[in-house]
């Protein structure tokens, strides 16, 4: 929100909100008990016991069939859940609704039977903030263990209570049923050790023979409660560091861009165009490092080739660090973003710059073939990744799986094209989309957007070589303290690496923001790991896990 009189662009967009919020509002007739108006979303005020009878409204009868986030958050006097939905086929018809509950009885009808997301972003929300949803079919924490005393982001925890954990913890969930006479079912702890999975995740996992039956992700093993800590950040100093920090493998630059589309919005910050091309390039450097270790992790995963194909990815990826490290000063806590464009300009001498990334650009393809010959040619690795990991159109969208796990599964979505942000809609490239919807398609989607991500970068470069240099702006006059409005809500997202990085974030008339939720695409594509996996084999659970490319740094935040 401005800080200053609205725009008469901000109000026709307001109005045009207000439209929508009508139409909406109209559709669900008496379910809507209060309305509110969001930055992004019109914002429908629900009853806690008529929210699926809302949402199954808003989905079948309106077409909102993505639930991209949930927030919780408490008031001094009440608890209230944001559900943010949105569609795959129209990005910006947006809508939040709010479902209010009393402080004495924070208990709200679940939304897990309209969106199968829900089930975790609500076991979050119980967590950390503590409102109840009824009719979960799975109700328990799921960062902290279920001995955790008090909720981390409600008003009045006591962050010096000491918290036991029972040996109860760690039992064998199958208790004294080690054998039966009939059957040959066993449990199986799949990590949280790193080998295979990604980092430290815990896969509960029941097998009959070599089929997996039962799949249960456990997460958690890496909270840092860095929503907490963005909260007790300043808008305009103090929160650009972290976002380098949730996938810290290689989307530093993606990450911060995520905060600074939500916070320039919040505080109406036009970022100059030479900055935003700046931008756009540091981002497409980013997802070429992260899909490079995505492809060499996978093919590790899957036939063990360590040598070759994961060094080979491993050698591509450092080019890609060393160049990033020319433009920023670091290899991956880049903080180079601020709020308004970027801390500084291109390194000089700027033609070496741009030669080293028309090198890295012209051996590419070359490259690009290496790998196909390697791993899209392997029998080994066709026949481990053709057929299995199978993730359904339909069910990839009911967890709000975004990224290219969705578009391996045929969903045509992308953010830098469908809420298009930087200088995106400039640019010549294409959105790659594959429809095997299994993990060589995920894998094939990776690679092919390399491609397109170095058509991003060639013309950035042109852009900026040929750039006057008295135009050379690279940070809008931002004030030194920002304060937005009291209770100005606002949710933005960017095309991550891997998916739909989103941000919510509610003003209170501070400097610091009173609610700030991440939401992180690792967390909703890691809930589709049993659809993919139940019905397969244990080899097969292996590599759709690296197919979906998680970094529980993002996951577990």
């Amino acid at each position: 929100m401005s800080l200053e009189e609205p725009q008469p662009e901000d109000a026709a967009e307001l109005e045009a909100g207000v439209s929508r919020g009508d139409e909406l509002a109209e559709l669900l007739g008496d379910l809507v008990i209060g309305r509110e108006e969001h930055m992004n979303a019109p914002g429908l005020v629900i009853r806690p016991d008529e929210v699926q009878e809302a949402l199954f409204k808003l989905r079948d009868e309106a077409g909102f069939d993505h639930l991209s986030c949930v927030t919780a958050q408490e008031y001094e006097d009440r608890y209230e859940s944001i559900y943010h939905l949105t569609k795959f086929d129209d990005r910006t018809d947006e809508v939040s609704v709010v479902v209010p509950t009393s402080k004495d009885n924070p208990v709200s009808q679940t939304a897990e039977p309209v969106y199968r997301t829900a089930d975790w972003h609500e076991r979050e929300a119980y967590d950390l903030v503590g409102i109840q949803y009824e009719g979960h079919p799975d109700h328990r924490r799921i960062l902290l263990p279920e001995t955790w005393q008090g909720h981390p982001l409600g008003l009045d925890y006591d962050q010096e209570r000491p918290q036991i954990a029972t040996l109860r913890e760690h039992a064998n969930p199958l208790e004294k049923d080690h054998r039966a006479e009939e059957g040959n079912t066993m449990y199986i702890n799949i990590g949280p050790h790193h080998p295979a999975t990604h980092g430290v995740l815990h896969v509960k996992t029941v097998v009959d023979g070599e089929q997996v039956v039962d799949l249960d992700p456990d997460i958690g093993y890496l909270h840092r409660c860095e929503e907490q800590m963005c909260q007790q950040g300043t808008y305009r100093h103090q929160i650009m560091p972290y976002p380098d920090r949730w996938d810290y493998i290689s989307a530093g630059l993606l990450n911060e861009w995520a905060y600074a589309r939500a916070a320039e919005d919040l505080a109406d910050i036009e970022v100059p165009e030479y900055a935003q091309i700046i931008r756009t390039l540091g981002a497409e450097l980013c997802r070429i490092a992260s899909h490079m270790i995505a492809l060499g992790t996978f093919a590790l995963d899957v036939y063990g080739d360590f040598t070759a194909i994961f060094m080979y990815a491993m050698r591509d990826r450092e080019i890609v660090q060393n160049i990033l490290e020319d433009l920023t000063g670091q290899r991956m806590m880049f903080n180079y973003f601020r709020l308004g464009g970027v801390v500084w300009d291109l390194p000089e001498p700027r033609e070496e710059f741009f030669e080293k990334i028309r090198d890295f650009l012209d051996g590419l393809p070359e490259a690009l073939e290496e790998y196909h010959d390697m791993i899209t040619s392997n029998e080994i690795l066709q026949a481990r990744t053709v057929g299995t990991g199978i993730l359904p159109p339909e069910v990839a969208k009911s967890y709000g799986a975004t990224g290219p796990v969705a578009r391996g599964s045929g969903i045509d979505y992308d953010l830098r094209r469908d809420d298009s942000y930087g200088y995106y809609d400039e640019l010549d490239w294409d959105v790659i989309v594959e429809d095997g919807c299994d993990n060589f398609s995920r894998l094939l989607v990776r690679m092919r957007e390399v491609e397109e991500s170095a058509k991003i970068i060639q013309q950035c470069v042109d852009l900026l070589e040929d750039w006057p240099e008295d135009e050379r702006n690279i940070q809008a006059n931002v004030p030194r303290t920002l304060k937005p409005d009291e209770d100005t809500e606002i949710y933005r997202a960017v095309e991550g690496a891997k998916g739909e990085l989103g941000i919510y974030m509610r003003a209170d008339g501070t400097d610091k923001p009173a609610r700030f939720k991440i939401r992180s695409p690792c967390f909703s594509n890691l809930q589709t790991l049993p659809e993919m996996s139940e019905g397969e084999f244990i080899p097969d659970m292996i590599a759709s896990l690296g197919s979906l490319d998680i970094v529980l740094g993002e996951v577990d935040r």
